[in-house]
This record gives C-alpha cells, structure tokens and sequence, in this order.
C-alpha cells in the first residue's frame, strides 16, 4: 500500500515491502524494502539536499537517521520531474513506523523542507491483538 503526502507542489510516495529472504524472525530480524518516488509539480527546479528519518519499533525505541541525499545522490528536480528510489531498514521487532522529512534548496538558494508520509512496517510475524 502506497503513502503520499504532498508538501510545496512536491509529492512523496513510499511503498514498503517486507523481505522475507532477508529476515530472521527466529533471530529477532525483520527487514523491509521502501521505495519512493519524489515528485515535483511545483514551478521551481529543486535539489534534494538531506534526509532525516525516525524508525520507531514495535517496542517504541527510535532510532535518528540524518545525512546528505539519498543513495549517494543528490538529486536535482526540474518542474515535472521525478525521482525514485528503493532502500531498506531492519528492526528487532515485527513491527514499525518511519516518518521523515527531506530538505530541499531551490536554484535561487531558499531551503525547506517536505514531509516524508508516516508508514508503518508490518509483517506476517507480528500477533494482532483485538481492543
């Protein structure tokens, strides 16, 4: 299922998948693809400058990820341009959520930032409980 939110005419859209040949329930490790795709419909050319994602598991401990681009890249969005991707993250628990934000600079120098949409990391390990 995808998640988009739209921030300044940008548009982020994250599916997760869960890899199953990569985890290890047995050993308390689950990892999950995300694949995004970044789209800008606005009217300025843009550069992807940092990223910053929160990675919460199902016990709640968050882990801080922050740094320059995304996959080594720094990518540069002309008006109907897009950009994807495809990266991954393991956690301890079955279970999680990610939400982020990328910072953006316009030609003309102006920073800001978007909103990475929440999305959580299930897989077909965890027990659903019923309130």
């Amino acid at each position: 299922m995808p998640y988009s939110e739209t921030t300044r005419s940008i548009t982020v859209t994250v599916e997760p998948t869960y890899l199953e040949d990569q985890s290890s329930p047995a050993e308390g490790r689950y990892v999950w693809a995300y694949h995004v795709r970044i789209e800008n419909n606005g009217p300025d050319t843009v550069q992807l400058r940092r990223r910053h994602w929160r990675i919460t598991d199902g016990h709640g401990r968050t882990q801080e990820v922050a740094g320059p681009g995304v996959v080594g890249e720094q990518p540069v969005l002309a008006p109907g341009q897009s950009f994807e991707y495809t990266s991954s993250t393991p956690l301890s628990t079955p279970s999680g959520i990610m939400v982020g934000s990328y910072a953006m600079e316009t030609r003309q120098g102006e920073s800001f930032v978007i909103a990475i949409p929440a999305f959580s990391l299930d897989s077909p390990h965890q027990t659903v409980r019923l309130n």
